[in-house]
């Protein structure tokens, strides 16, 4: 179950990096409404997973899901470039946080 928490958690913190752009600055009502009940939603269940799993490695997995969902949203729905560079650098965080997972 905790682990299902840094999952969700994690989705969450991509919901909210994203609403930060959309809500410009902060200076749109509604996107900044749902901007910060996604963070304030996405530290709750980080800190109720945290209860049971250690540190280091819950928060790598959960910056890692938001990164790489942040960057993948970035690159399908706001033109970002996907060039093998940034590919390769999202492997490479896609394989610590497999290998922190492992090593837990």
């Amino acid at each position: 179950m905790p682990w299902i928490l840094v999952f969700l958690a994690g989705l969450l913190e991509v919901a909210w990096a994203t609403g930060l752009r959309q809500s410009e600055g902060l200076t749109r009502l509604w996107p900044s409404l749902a901007t910060l009940v996604a963070l304030v939603l996405s530290m709750v269940l980080l800190a109720l997973a945290m209860r049971s799993l250690p540190l280091g490695t819950a928060y790598a997995v959960w910056t890692g899901i938001g990164t790489i969902g942040t960057v993948i949203l970035g690159i399908v729905f706001f033109g970002e470039p996907a060039t093998a560079w940034r590919l390769t650098c999202l492997a490479l965080i896609v394989a610590g946080i497999a290998g922190l997972k492992l090593a837990h």
